[in-house]
């Protein structure tokens, strides 16, 4: 009789801790307005050059910004913000993100690792558990967007997103033009699909690139592959940016490409998917 109160008494407790980390959850996602969740079938399609402009665009329209960067294997935004020697200030309950300028707030496990040249091996379960803590544990405050870095592919991490998140979730699905990338991303839509996340478009990065000498424009990587696709899969495109060195550079020193080259090509490309992006969100 003991041993089943016991049994009884840790399921009750267990249950109870549960809940509460899920009303936590719900608090902090409740004070957010609106959350998009950047992902790609397809690695090295720049989804991650993407995210940190778009969230930085955003910011620098005043809007309230949160960028949370979950790809544990390999975390980029630290770098791409030059934040790389930065650390946040963590508590017991809570950890306060990075800010970096007056609108945007950031947060990577890239910002926890004690060596950057550590292989993390962590299961579902644990990456999981540090996606939720990411959600609920850091000091998001009111948000008018939390802007989510996902690793490629349609695995642990940006299944554990979807989940956490709810439907409240938007997705911005990033391509090239190139087949062999359309056909990854075409599993990303299926994939929304049946996680019941609404997809805002699809986004066609290095798409084509402008000769800096005679300016005759070049299709590298083909063109339109990305608003082909978003057809054929009844979602929205979102338009095109074309391919311009200076991002690779930027992204390597660590400086935001649409703050720095704000008349470029490719940064009204991303500067115009902000606005799209803000004037269509549901409820505006």
């Amino acid at each position: 009789m003991e041993d089943l109160k016991m049994a009884s008494s840790c399921s009750c407790s267990s249950d109870k801790k549960t809940e509460d980390k899920d009303a936590k959850l719900k608090q902090k996602m409740g004070k957010i307005k609106h959350k998009l969740v950047v992902m790609s079938g397809k690695g090295g399609v720049g989804k991650s050059t993407v995210a940190a402009n778009l969230a930085a665009a955003l910011a620098m329209d005043g809007y309230q910004v949160g960028l949370l960067d979950i790809d544990v294997h390999g975390p980029s935004i630290p770098r791409l913000l030059s934040l790389s020697d930065k650390k946040p200030h963590i508590e017991k309950d809570f950890i306060e993100p990075v800010a970096w300028g007056r609108n945007l707030w950031v947060m990577s496990l890239g910002f926890l690792l004690p060596d950057n040249r550590e292989a993390v091996i962590w299961r579902g379960p644990v990456k999981m558990g540090l996606i939720r803590q990411f959600l609920q544990d850091v000091t998001w405050g009111d948000l008018d967007y939390l802007v989510v870095d996902c690793p490629p592919g349609t695995g642990d991490e940006p299944l554990s997103a979807l989940q956490l998140i709810g439907r409240e979730a938007r997705a911005i699905i990033v391509t090239t033009p190139q087949a062999v990338a359309v056909d990854d991303v075409r599993r990303s839509v299926t994939f929304c699909r049946e996680m019941e996340t609404p997809v805002l478009g699809i986004l066609e990065n290095m798409s084509g690139y402008s000769c800096p000498k005679c300016h005759e424009p070049l299709d590298i990587f083909n063109s339109g592959g990305g608003k082909d696709l978003a057809s054929e899969m009844e979602v929205g495109f979102l338009g095109s940016i074309p391919i311009d060195p200076e991002i690779v550079r930027s992204g390597d020193e660590g400086y935001i490409y649409v703050k720095t080259h704000p008349e470029s090509p490719a940064a009204r490309g991303m500067l115009a998917l902000a606005k799209r992006i803000s004037d269509n969100m549901p409820g505006k």
